[in-house]
């Protein structure tokens, strides 16, 4: 894919017509929708173990399971009432969701008056923290020291906790479900609901960014809760950024916007 320089929230809108694909281009979707999940009950833990200064998220349900928060599916429900006054034309015409629990239910809700079928691929799934699941950066620092200071040297892109992946590591998941993803959907505006880090690194992906400018985007840049990040195809079936990381469907319809994040260990 092309490189784009890093961008605010919201860079320009250029629409782009199906009738303006040309023949010679390699197969594709004309779009892709990024979106993060609503809030879940694992943000709001998250937030709260944070204020409270404690090691651990209080949950008692395994990550992939967690569920939207109140909040979370009425944001994913304004998120729906946007997406079907869009014209038709305009429109997601397929969707792919991560298969946790707040990613799908989030895809769900925000397609029910769609009529469009959500298939899960694990590829999308939340990043694996391995032995930090349901941990606070202050808790990590505290029982992992030694990690912790690993996780300084190596930088947030490379470091990998102990038995979970690094941003590198869904990189190549992310690599290889666009590759397989551009036959099954060429020329479709194709919606993906999945987590903070995935969103984050689709831009990695498709935008071509070094670590650096992926990092220094991260750095002012908290992807919020049912947020939409959207990509247009040029001529040559090149993905472009149009918008990024934009809540204006949550505004307009009086919703909070959250953007705890999904974990940040050693943060």
């Amino acid at each position: 894919m092309r490189r784009l320089p890093a961008c605010g929230d919201r860079p320009a809108e250029v629409g782009t017509e199906e009738g303006d694909r040309v023949g010679d281009r390699g197969p594709g979707p004309a779009a892709v929708w990024l979106v993060r999940h609503g809030e879940s009950l694992g943000n709001v833990a998250d937030a709260q173990a944070r204020a409270d200064g404690a090691g651990r998220l209080q949950l008692d349900v395994r990550d992939p399971d967690v569920p939207l928060s109140g909040t979370g599916r009425s944001q994913a429900e304004a998120l729906g009432r946007y997406l079907a006054a869009l014209p038709a034309e305009e429109r997601p015409t397929a969707v792919l969701s991560s298969p946790f629990t707040r990613a799908l239910a989030t895809a769900e809700l925000a397609t029910a008056e769609l009529d469009l079928p959500v298939r899960a691929d694990e590829r999308l799934r939340e990043r694996d923290f391995g032995a930090f699941d349901g941990m606070t950066g202050a808790g990590i620092r505290e029982q992992f020291p030694d990690e912790a200071r690993r996780r300084d040297l190596l930088g947030k892109f490379y470091y990998r906790p102990p038995g979970g992946e690094s941003w590198a590591d869904v990189a190549l998941r992310i690599r290889s479900l666009l590759a397989t993803e551009a036959l099954r959907h060429d020329g479709q505006r194709l919606l993906v609901v999945a987590h903070q880090a995935v969103v984050m690194v689709f831009r990695y992906v498709l935008e071509e960014l070094t670590e650096q400018e992926l990092l220094e985007i991260d750095a002012h840049h908290q992807v919020a809760n049912a947020s939409l990040t959207r990509y247009e195809a040029d001529d040559d079936g090149t993905l472009h950024l149009r918008v990024f990381n934009v809540v204006d469907h949550l505004l307009d319809q009086s919703e909070n916007v959250t953007e705890e994040p999904d974990a940040a260990p050693c943060a």
